[in-house]
């Protein structure tokens, strides 16, 4: 009876706080309540599975969620915001880690397996191990373990296209009895781990903001698979929920840096090879102020926009921001925030930033609905954001920003770029 309808009840509800979880992560307002809803499904989920496999022992379970709570609870605590990034990539890695885990586990219990179930514990392995490496290569290039500058080799394509049809092959091959199984999953274990790391290094730090929603598509790509091999609905749901809109925040991501995702998976992101000759943008004179001199042109200023950026975050600048913003307000400026899709080390960074300091939502703006304002605004305040607002994207083929989308930061009237 309980096998029969209260766990796919249990399961039900618990997909269903996953999408409107995710649905409420749409907006900032809405956000920690979508988190909270989408928490309380995966306990859902895991009630439900502890139910269904007839676990009588929590007491590593029990430890396991105690170990993992105190881990979010002082990560979540204690991690500065401009290292966000990075621990959201390390959460990718471990997110695929645990998929690559469970895959394997499950091949080593099962006595008898169909081709099918095979083929989805190869894939999933694949798919979890290269998140797994891939993410802790994202965390040391922005940690500034590894070197954030792309690591290229000669061949290097080819390699990753050797690894791939090594895994494939090995794989296929055990499948037909060929090879050994156990020695094959082992194989393709290993092989995937190393993919995992030589897929990453070619990628410059200041195209991790791809990188990581790439890689956390991947994490819900493994979990889904995963799902499949335990025939758990739960995660077949939640790991697909994840995975699509990882790929759809990858393909924002690449608009927002006029990339393609082949471009993300095989082209040569973060070069720095290109050279611009000449080509800048001709009109607007540029001097050096002081502080003091500044204070006229923001006394007689009626629209601001601020341009936010990576250097913002830096230097924990956003809460001075913030208090500029309450001056220039009560002197009757109108403040307006102009966010990049790109700007920062991860999707939505500066959101999150400027949220922190309770700065009200309706001010920030998206590169669409803010760049027509640019030509009626006093000033542009530029902290930290530098090729989202480079002028060269524009009509200097030379520069690797060449045609990608950026504020019109130029055409206000007065440009301050700290």
């Amino acid at each position: 009876m309980v096998q029969s309808i209260v766990i796919p009840v249990i399961y039900l509800s618990a997909a269903v706080f996953f999408i409107v979880g995710m649905k409420n992560l749409s907006h900032p307002r809405t956000a920690p309540w979508g988190n909270t809803i989408a928490a309380a499904g995966m306990l859902l989920a895991i009630i439900a599975t502890l139910i269904k496999v007839e676990i009588i022992d929590y007491r590593y379970i029990a430890l396991c969620i105690a170990v993992g709570s105190v881990f979010g609870a002082v990560a979540a605590r204690s991690v500065q915001m401009t290292s966000i990034p990075q621990l959201v990539a390390l959460f990718n890695g471990f997110g695929g880690g645990a998929s690559m885990l469970v895959a394997t586990a499950e091949f080593y219990k099962q006595s008898h397996l169909t081709s099918f179930t095979y083929s989805i514990i190869v894939i999933s392995i694949l798919v979890g191990s290269v998140t797994l490496t891939g993410s802790f290569v994202a965390f040391a290039k922005l940690q500034g373990i590894m070197r954030g500058a792309p690591v290229r080799f000669k061949g290097q394509h080819l390699l990753n296209g050797f690894i791939g049809i090594a895994i494939l092959t090995g794989g296929g091959m055990a499948a037909i009895d060929y090879l050994n199984t156990t020695n094959a999953i082992l194989f393709v274990l290993g092989l995937a781990l190393v993919l995992g790391y030589t897929f990453i290094i070619p990628i410059g730090g200041a195209d991790m903001p791809v990188v990581i929603s790439l890689l956390n598509s991947f994490s819900g790509l493994a979990a889904s698979l995963t799902g499949f091999v335990i025939h758990n609905k739960a995660l077949i749901i939640c790991g697909t929920l994840v995975g699509a809109s990882g790929i759809i925040l990858t393909n924002i991501m690449c608009k927002g840096m006029n990339r393609t995702i082949w471009d993300v998976l095989f082209g040569g992101m973060g070069s720095d090879e290109g050279t611009s000759e000449g080509g800048h943008a001709a009109g607007k004179a540029v001097k050096s102020y002081e502080p003091e001199d500044t204070v006229v042109i923001f006394e007689n200023a009626k629209l601001v926009i601020i341009i936010p950026g990576y250097g913002m975050a830096v230097a924990q600048a956003q809460h001075m921001v913030h208090e500029l913003q309450k001056i220039l307000e009560s002197k009757g400026a109108t403040v307006k925030y102009a966010v990049h899709p790109v700007a920062g080390r991860m999707p939505g960074h500066m959101n999150v930033l400027l949220a922190e300091t309770n700065i009200s939502y309706d001010k920030l703006y998206d590169l669409d609905q803010i760049n027509p304002e640019f030509e009626e605004a006093d000033i542009a305040l530029v902290i930290g954001a530098n090729d989202v607002v480079n002028p060269e994207a524009r009509h200097d083929k030379a520069s690797p920003l060449y045609g990608m989308p950026i504020l019109d930061a130029d055409k206000a009237q007065t440009v301050f770029v700290l």
